[in-house]
């Protein structure tokens, strides 16, 4: 049974860690070791994650049968929910916890009377777009946002209904 587990501040380091694993080992075939090593300092390190628990982001530890298997990010907006981030260790994929994750999500939304998720995805990770379109997710638009360093984010951003 999976369980979606909102971390306190003082596991920020453990989520940074969780996130460095799982980002050098899925992202090296769509983007350089610099970018990643560079996104991650920005946005997946200790200090990142507490600034961004402080502005209203709920990241959550997915755990299976109490192992770390993944982790989430989400954030409530007025009429709407902002899906950060979703990301699985490699030896679970496949095993249908991007459904479970929708489903946690889906009754959040109904819950805070949001009437529409969203979320940013590199346009060249073909898999994660294949996951989310089957998850009922539909490209809407795309963006092109400068993040530094020499470094841009070149997204679709994907919506649906809850």
């Amino acid at each position: 049974m999976l369980s979606f587990d909102i971390i306190k501040p003082e596991e920020a380091k453990d989520l940074a860690a969780l996130a460095d694993e799982i980002w050098h080992e899925y992202f090296p075939c769509i983007l350089s070791q610099g970018q990643i090593d560079y996104m991650l300092k920005r946005f997946q390190s200790e200090k990142a994650v507490l600034e961004q628990l402080g502005d209203g982001y709920i990241y959550c530890f997915i755990r299976s049968g109490g192992d770390v298997c993944g982790y989430m990010c989400i954030r409530p907006e007025e009429k709407r929910l902002f899906l950060s981030k979703l990301y699985i260790k490699a030896e679970y994929r496949g095993r249908g916890m991007a459904s479970w994750a929708m489903c946690f999500i889906r009754g959040f939304c109904k819950g805070k009377e949001l009437s529409e998720i969203y979320l940013h995805v590199n346009k060249y990770n073909e898999h994660s777009i294949a996951v989310y379109s089957h998850l009922g997710f539909e490209i809407a638009d795309s963006c092109v946002d400068d993040i530094g360093s020499g470094y841009v984010m070149d997204d679709y951003i994907m919506t649906m209904r809850p």
